[in-house]
């Protein structure tokens, strides 16, 4: 004879969707005792995923790995746990179809930036999950947007991208805002080629919610680079873009030895992307 869901475990599976994840503070604060826990675990209403934390089993057809997708963490630590974190950088770009064409060597990485629980670091999680703070604008979070996330694992039957199988909103960044946040990235974890590939079909940014951004940015570095990269790509946005506005700060930066040091923007970047220098009819670079 199966055994009979409690009215509270059907209150709990309603608060917690197949796929997601949550940890023991959570079901305790939903009045889940550990007792009862193992019981939920036993009879395959919760699987435990690491220490302390636990899944509710996804749909069979998405569970093809017993790694847990990071779609659904990402969407649990948004919606079932409250956290303040949000996909931005390259993942948010990705997202949003503008490095598909990339071929990107190693393992693929998604950004998270915001606030996440320490056990995040112990789930087996089924890419290598980059975190990091919102120190780059502080407490401000305009372009952030919540919108329906595209799966990176193939289109749908009519050639369109197809939606995370949770079909819940994510929050992740607006192309302004993830393009700065990439930027930042630079030249330690990311490619100076790879930002001017994605840069190169940026062609429908929105220039008042970048010029907004470049303001609370507090990265001198990230606004010059941008205005390297914009410049060097003449999108017609760039024709709107206030930069009287936005402080560049002053004196050289250093970014990578043997680069070059741009004239306008004085940081020193790779030689193919500074500027000619014209001096009569003589350009040298």
């Amino acid at each position: 004879m199966p055994h009979r869901k409690s009215p509270g475990l059907k209150a709990l599976l309603d608060r917690l969707p197949p796929g997601f994840v949550t940890d023991a503070a959570w079901l305790k604060h939903q009045g889940v005792d550990p007792r009862s826990i193992h019981e939920y675990v036993e009879r395959g209403w919760l699987e435990r995923v690491t220490h302390g934390v636990y899944r509710r089993p996804p749909p069979m057809q998405t569970s093809t790995t017993s790694e847990t997708d990071w779609q659904a963490v990402l969407l649990s630590l948004q919606w079932i746990l409250a956290k303040d974190v949000h996909l931005g950088g390259l993942s948010a770009l990705e997202a949003r179809g503008h490095t598909h064409y990339l071929s990107l060597s190693g393992p693929s990485r998604v950004y998270l930036y915001g606030d996440v629980p320490s056990w995040l670091r112990r789930m087996p999680i089924d890419t290598q999950l980059v975190v990091r703070t919102r120190s780059l604008f502080g407490a401000d979070t305009q372009g952030i947007e919540s919108t329906d996330q595209p799966s990176r694992q193939g289109s749908d039957a009519e050639g369109g991208p197809m939606l995370s199988p949770w079909r819940w909103p994510m929050r992740l960044s607006s192309p302004e805002r993830a393009i700065l946040e990439a930027l930042d990235e630079l030249p330690n974890h990311e490619s100076f080629h790879n930002i001017d590939m994605i840069f190169q079909g940026l062609t429908n940014l929105r220039p008042r919610r970048l010029t907004s951004l470049l303001q609370a940015c507090r990265s001198v570095k990230v606004k010059r680079l941008f205005f390297v990269f914009a410049d060097k790509h003449k999108h017609a946005w760039l024709n709107h873009v206030d930069k009287a506005v936005v402080d560049l700060g002053s004196g050289p930066r250093v970014l990578t030895k043997g680069g070059k040091l741009h004239p306008d923007y004085q940081i020193y970047v790779p030689a193919d992307l500074a500027p000619a220098v014209k001096r009569g009819d003589e350009a040298y670079a």
